[in-house]
């Protein structure tokens, strides 16, 4: 099951397909990620709903166009995955993903703290 949610994940964002990315996110998810304060989305980091979850990445896509993941790794938990990645940027992410339903219901974004060139923020 996670290795088929991260193949449809990757998929969806690396089309940048919006319909697709947000198909995999339940209603009432709350998203966090260093980036939703710096595209000016809540001063804490955290998102809240679909809708703000919509929000943000529309303003992301728009603003990356070369946004692209590259898998890494995928670690399986008990109640979820986390997928580790390389962005278009060069940068190790480790996103978690807390599964209800088939659907994310808590996704967190953690950006590797020393990468070998500058981060090219969104």
């Amino acid at each position: 099951m996670d290795e088929a949610f991260a193949a449809r994940w990757y998929a969806a964002w690396n089309a940048r397909d919006l319909d697709a990315i947000l198909a995999l996110y339940h209603e009432d998810v709350e998203f966090s990620s260093p980036f939703v304060s710096a595209l000016g989305f809540g001063p804490m980091g955290v998102l809240h709903g679909i809708g703000m979850l919509r929000a943000y990445i529309e303003a992301a896509l728009s603003r990356v166009t070369d946004l692209r993941f590259e898998p890494i790794a995928l670690c399986a938990g008990a109640r979820g995955h986390t997928v580790i990645y390389r962005n278009h940027s060069g940068v190790i992410v480790a996103e978690t993903h807390e599964m209800d339903g088939g659907r994310i219901v808590r996704a967190d974004a953690f950006y590797e703290t020393n990468p070998a060139g500058p981060a090219r923020p969104l």
